[in-house]
C-alpha cells in the first residue's frame, strides 16, 4: 500500500473535529512553520525546536487537562503553550525578545513559565519537579494533577526513573505524556533504547497506556477514563503516543534518511484530516494562517522588551 493510499484510508474513518480544535492544530503548525521562516531569514536568535507532526497531542489533551492542572512541558513545547493558552502573540514575542513577551524575552524559546505551566529545555529535569508538585496538590487540592511531557530519549535520564518510583511509592496524581517520535536529535531510539516504555513503567506497578492514533476524538475517548481514575484515585499513569516529528530537530538540522522522513510525512495529522475534510479544512488553513501572518508582522514593529525584575 502506498503512502497515499495509506493515508486516505485513515482519513475515511477521521472523527469530526471541532471548528476550534481543527483551528488550533493549524495555528500551531503555521506558527512553527513561520519560525522557520524567521529563522532562515536571519530575523531570529538562539535556536527552535518545532513540534511539527505533533500538534494533535496538546490539542487532544487540552480538553482533559485544565488551567488548574500544573503542566510541565519541555525543548519542543510551543504546541504545548499554544494549545493552553492560544497565545500566538505573547510566544511570539518572546522568541523574538520584544515588548509583550510571556517572561519579558529572558525565556525564548524553551524556557517559558506562566501561572501553573513551565517549560524547560533540560532533558529529564521537569519530572523530579513534577513529583514534588504533585505531592503538593494531593494534599491542598485533590482532584488536581501534574502532567510533564517527556520524549522517548530522555529515558536515557536517571531522574526519569527516580521521579517513577517517588510517584508510585507516594501515590501521586502525575501524568507523564511520553512522545515517542522514534528519534533522540539524531539517534535513533532503537540504537539507545532497550526494552519498552511499557515494560519500565510496569517496574514501578504504574499503569501505561500506548496509543498510535492521531484522531482527536479517539484518543480523547481513550484517555478521559484513564485520566479521571489518575485524579480520583491520586495514581500515576504515563500515556505514550506513538507519533512523529515531521520537521528537524532544530531549525534545519535534520539527519534522518529520506525513507524515515517519508514515512514519518505519510503519518501527519495534516494529510489525513485534509483529505477527510478539505473544504473545513481549507478554510480553517486560510483562517490561521491570516492569524500568524498578522502577529508576525505586530510583533516585527515592536520594541525590544525591557527586563524589570518583578
Amino acid at each position: 500500500m502506498t503512502s497515499a493510499v495509506a493515508t486516505a484510508d485513515r482519513a475515511k474513518e477521521r472523527t469530526p473535529l471541532t471548528d476550534e480544535d481543527l483551528l488550533l492544530l493549524l495555528m500551531i503548525r503555521r506558527f512553527e512553520e513561520e519560525l522557520l521562516r524567521l529563522f532562515g531569514a536571519g530575523l531570529l536568535n538562539g535556536t527552535t525546536h518545532t513540534c511539527l507532526g505533533q500538534e494533535y497531542v496538546p490539542v487532544a489533551l487540552r480538553t482533559l487537562i485544565g488551567l488548574e492542572d500544573f503542566v510541565f512541558s519541555n525543548h519542543r513545547g510551543h504546541g504545548h503553550y499554544l494549545a493552553r493558552y492560544q497565545d500566538l502573540r505573547g510566544l511570539l514575542a518572546e522568541i523574538m525578545g520584544r515588548e509583550g513577551a510571556v517572561c519579558n524575552g529572558v525565556g525564548g524559546s524553551q524556557h517559558i513559565l506562566r501561572d501553573r505551566y513551565l517549560s524547560t529545555g533540560v532533558q529529564g529535569q521537569s519530572l523530579p519537579v513534577a513529583v514534588g508538585v504533585a505531592l503538593r496538590l494531593k494534599h491542598a487540592e485533590p482532584g488536581r494533577l501534574v502532567c510533564a511531557h517527556i520524549g522517548d530519549g530522555t529515558w536515557g535520564e536517571g531522574s526519569v526513573y527516580e521521579a517513577l518510583n517517588m510517584a508510585a511509592l507516594w501515590r501521586l496524581p502525575l501524568l507523564v505524556v511520553v512522545e515517542h517520535n522514534g528519534i533522540a536529535q539524531s539517534t535513533p531510539t532503537t540504537a539507545q533504547m532497550a526494552g519498552t516504555i511499557a515494560d519500565r513503567v510496569k517496574a514501578f506497578g504504574i499503569d501505561h497506556h500506548r496509543t498510535e492514533s492521531t484522531d482527536i476524538g479517539e484518543i480523547r475517548a481513550e484517555l478521559d477514563p484513564m485520566i479521571q481514575r489518575s485524579r480520583e484515585a491520586s495514581l500515576p499513569l504515563v500515556v505514550e503516543f506513538a507519533t512523529h516529528r515531521v520537521g528537524p530537530h532544530s531549525k534545519g538540522d535534520d539527519t534522518r534518511p529520506p525513507d524515515v522522513i517519508e514515512r514519518a510525512e505519510a503519518h501527519d495529522w495534516h494529510r489525513s484530516y485534509a483529505t477527510a475534510f478539505p473544504e473545513r479544512f481549507a478554510h480553517a488553513d486560510e483562517r490561521a494562517r491570516s492569524l500568524v501572518e498578522e502577529v508576525v508582522a505586530e510583533v516585527q514593529d515592536l520594541p525590544p522588551a525591557v527586563w524589570t525584575e518583578q
